[in-house]
């Protein structure tokens, strides 16, 4: 493969703007090439560039196009910078009017350097934001693919569509359907600019020849009506690949505009760069419909405040997991000790949650065409979330890991919208750990809050996910939770259902439309603040699930916990997957009491407190 580096633009507005500046502070700039200009942390951009692409392993040869006037520039920074001075071609125009025009100076280096490869081209007066950019994971993308490539990131806000190059992605395909060229306010909603940074294959290279002939002026030569004409008009397949970054061409604008995004771009590099990124993600209840969200039922859900995982990342040298010193011990006091615990807690802690979700993200950003940066990172988690006993404690780790992921490398909730970002989650427990689980956690604490899904079939099949509705959490009534200090494993709880339900089997099938059918009732009565109509159907829902799980399924711990709140007259379920009962009781004189007759149960009994993301946002809360 070959790198060509475009250095060749006339560009005269930001040379003669530093040549008058009479503030003295660029005099050390005048006649200095764009290329060669500082960029982000006083490192000249073409620098960046050719340490961006000086990899053998990747480029057989790199070369830089350039024009007659700024030639001896450049060869004197390729002396100085090991870069092969023989590869520096020189285009042979010394003004604006006599130019070539990128796509005439690319095919002058293809022709005259007789190359015959796929080739990555680069604008080498290129301001990029991100100065770990990794080059490596584009040419992947490239190859995996059967066209060109274009990369384009998402604008920021001050940035104005008429100044870019426009693209409109397929989000599955990721193949560009239309390319607008400085689009005119309200052509497109789109905000992805494309950059000058592409990959062309050896085959398509003849067509800048029938471009060329159909555009003899210099000034429509550009790449921008090259793709207008490639994608637009002759249908050819474009794809493209983001860049979670900003990038800015500097070869026709003002000292100002250099000078601010020179700024921007650096004060965004140095602002916290240690400070560690902390993202939480709460436990979750279900209140009603569970667990027919793994068989294309509804239900409703509430995150909530009182149990949470909390994931720290820090940039670091090399990529760090760090173990939990209770969750993941490496060091027990006694053979006795470690025998107790593994026991009690098994062999899985927090760690392979961490790793798991790594490694997704990986693969997901690649198959998505995102770039990630070369930085490293420790991850360490914390927790509170009692386990075992179906509050979603794994997929809060996993969920919280997520976020502090999508923050450090900037990934945008139209990179990962949150029905993608459930699903994702739902995929490291099942497909990287096998553990048995359905949607309606992960969607849950996605959304955060109290959320009512629909997982019909045909949702599913159409869209790959569900109807995710966030409701009102205004006055809620005092909902409680109580669990087992020493739960069995929750996933045993399932059993069969799934084979059961696969089969065809009709009481498996009937019991999750009747599932369905009490979430929607439930919905209707939080809306109407029915909460004595809403504790019936939660009393249904824990009768339904019993029926067709069998008391042997759910286990002697969750039928006593159940038993004893049905005493003092509270509505009763189980908020998962077993280990835990959650309920409402309207009557508070026997919600004190059933609270201490819980206690001396042995069980862990506490008054819910909802989390509403909503105020948490306000409070400044994470």
């Amino acid at each position: 493969m070959i790198c060509i580096l475009l250095v060749a633009g006339h560009g005269t507005v930001l040379e003669t703007q530093i040549k008058n500046d009479d503030t003295g502070l660029y005099n050390h700039l005048t006649g200095v090439p764009k290329a060669l200009l500082p960029g982000i942390g006083g490192k000249k951009i073409l620098d960046f560039w050719w340490e961006t692409v000086n990899m053998r392993q990747i480029f057989t040869a790199v070369y830089l196009v350039t024009n007659a006037d700024k030639y001896k520039h450049y060869e004197r920074w390729a002396t100085a910078n090991d870069f092969p001075v023989e590869n520096v071609v020189n285009d042979g125009s010394t003004t604006l009017d006599d130019q070539l025009g990128a796509i005439a100076d690319l095919e002058l280096v293809i022709q005259s350097r007789k190359l015959h490869d796929d080739v990555v081209v680069i604008a080498g007066d290129m301001l990029c934001a991100d100065q770990n950019f990794d080059i490596s994971q584009v040419i992947r993308f490239f190859r995996s693919k059967p066209g060109e490539l274009i990369i384009y990131y998402e604008m920021e806000e001050s940035e104005r569509r008429s100044s870019r190059g426009i693209v409109e992605v397929c989000p599955e395909t990721h193949r560009i359907t239309h390319f607008l060229e400085k689009p005119q306010e309200g052509l497109t909603d789109s905000r992805l600019a494309s950059v000058v940074f592409y990959c062309i294959r050896r085959d398509t290279l003849s067509c800048m020849l029938d471009f060329l002939r159909l555009q003899p002026q210099s000034t429509n030569r550009t790449f921008g009506q090259f793709w207008e004409w490639l994608i637009n008009e002759k249908q050819l397949d474009v794809f493209g690949m983001k860049l979670p970054t900003g990038f800015q061409l500097i070869g026709q604008v003002g000292l100002s505009d250099y000078t601010k995004w020179l700024s921007h771009y650096s004060t965004k590099k140095q602002d916290n760069p240690d400070e560690p990124i902390i993202c939480r993600s709460y436990a979750r209840v279900g209140l009603i419909g569970n667990p027919s969200d793994g068989f294309n039922g509804k239900t409703i859900a509430m995150s909530i405040s009182n149990f949470w995982a909390e994931v720290t990342l820090i940039e670091s040298q090399t990529l760090i997991l760090v173990p939990h010193p209770l969750n993941d011990p490496t060091e027990f006091g006694s053979l006795q000790d470690l025998f107790c615990i593994s026991r009690q807690e098994g062999y899985l802690g927090g760690l392979r949650l961490l790793q798991a979700t790594c490694k997704k993200f990986y693969q997901f950003c690649s198959k998505r065409g995102i770039a990630l940066t070369k930085q490293n990172f420790t991850l360490k988690y914390d927790t509170n979330i009692p386990r075992q006993v179906g509050l979603a404690g794994s997929s809060a780790i996993i969920s919280a890991t997520l976020k502090c992921l999508m923050k450090f490398y900037k990934i945008t909730d139209n990179d990962l919208p949150k029905p993608i970002r459930a699903n994702f989650i739902l995929s490291v427990e099942t497909d990287e750990l096998f553990i048995t689980a359905g949607l309606q956690d992960r969607v849950v604490q996605v959304y955060e809050g109290l959320v009512y899904m629909d997982f019909s079939k045909k949702l599913m099949d159409e869209q790959g996910y569900g109807n995710y509705v966030s409701m009102d959490m205004s006055n809620l009534p005092p909902f409680w939770l109580a669990y087992l200090r020493d739960p069995s494993d929750s996933g045993r709880i399932h059993s069969n259902i799934r084979q059961r339900w696969l089969s065809g089997e009709q009481m498996v099938i009937e019991a999750m439309r009747s599932f369905a059918e009490l979430t929607d009732q439930a919905r209707k009565a939080i809306q109407d603040r029915d909460w004595t109509h809403l504790a019936q159907l939660m009393d249904q829902n824990f009768e339904l699930r019993r029926s067709v799980y069998t008391d042997d399924c759910l286990g002697s711990g969750n039928l006593k916990m159940a038993q004893l709140a049905k005493q003092f007259g509270s509505a009763v379920k189980l908020p998962g997957s077993g280990g835990a009962v959650v309920g409402l009781c309207l009557d508070q004189e026997r919600l004190v009491e059933m609270r201490q007759a819980f206690q001396e149960a042995g069980c862990v009994f506490c008054i819910i407190t909802p989390y509403n993301p909503s105020a948490s946002s306000v409070r400044g809360l994470p």
